[in-house]
């Protein structure tokens, strides 16, 4: 008995079947993640709601707890730095820097201890290591030198502080946390405005640095606070030497002295 003979195409449509059944498993694929993405264990919003506490004005995310203690930690740094620059600067324009980081921080630190009170968080007394490096640095520099560090050591906080206050504006959902993020952001700004009117701050060393800091530290963030029924009371953030009288408004308008003259540019490194 002769065999049949194949039938013609036969091997095409096989072909094309599974051409298309394996584009459609694919697409499939790409497609069912992002449908079911919501409902998945692990991801940011069962993470945001996780870390998420109910008060009386409104959820109060891990974010927002972090937020509130850098607010106090960067009081406990800049006002002393504040201070300092103006003993040691050796311009107007960083003697009147260090004046508005006296101010700012005064009044920011009086609201910040307010919030955490009403939300019932414990905020540190102490600087953390790394400001306690910063102000050992600033501590070591005379002169110029002091100038430079001043401005750039500061300027870089700062940048680092104004991401976190925008992202904490933009999301949270507790009305205390929310207007803090705006007096932060007016504050803050103003302090990176006067830093850069020293004419000191390096603008190259600058962006460099705060693309390092882009890179997730090796050793995980202590964990946020949460709202405790009795916490124990902020020690007031104050100047350790008389200064003349502030006015607590960060949204005053300060006039600036001209600035230093800009910082010339450095030498390209050798290996």
């Amino acid at each position: 008995m002769r065999p049949r003979p194949p039938v013609k195409g036969r091997g095409i449509f096989t072909g094309t079947g599974l051409i298309i059944a394996g584009l459609v498993a694919t697409l499939f694929a790409l497609v069912f993640p992002l449908w079911s993405y919501a409902d998945r264990a692990g991801t940011g919003v069962d993470v945001l709601n996780a870390q998420t506490v109910s008060t009386q004005y409104g959820p109060l995310s891990a974010l927002d707890r972090e937020f509130v203690t850098k607010v106090r930690l960067a009081g406990l740094w800049e006002l002393p730095a504040g201070q300092q620059a103006q003993r040691k600067g050796t311009t107007p324009a960083v003697r009147t820097a260090g004046q508005h980081l006296i101010e700012g921080h005064l009044f920011l630190d009086e609201r910040v201890r307010d919030v955490a009170a009403k939300l019932g968080l414990e905020l540190p007394n102490e600087p953390n290591d790394q400001q306690r490096q910063w102000l050992d640095v600033l501590n070591g520099a005379q002169g110029v030198d002091y100038d430079r560090q001043f401005a750039n050591i500061l300027r870089l906080a700062h940048g680092k502080v104004f991401s976190v206050v925008a992202e904490v504006r933009a999301s949270t959902r507790n009305s205390l946390v929310r207007a803090l993020a705006d007096d932060a952001n007016t504050t803050v700004l103003d302090h990176i405005k006067v830093l850069e009117a020293t004419g000191y701050v390096d603008f190259d060393a600058l962006a460099r640095d705060m693309a390092i800091g882009d890179t997730p530290p090796l050793t995980a963030s202590p964990p946020p606070p949460v709202p405790l029924a009795d916490p124990r009371p902020a020690v007031p953030v104050t100047p350790v030497d008389p200064v003349t009288p502030v006015n607590p408004s960060p949204s005053a308008s300060y006039p600036l002295p001209p600035a230093a003259a800009s910082p010339p540019p450095q030498a390209p490194e050798t290996s």
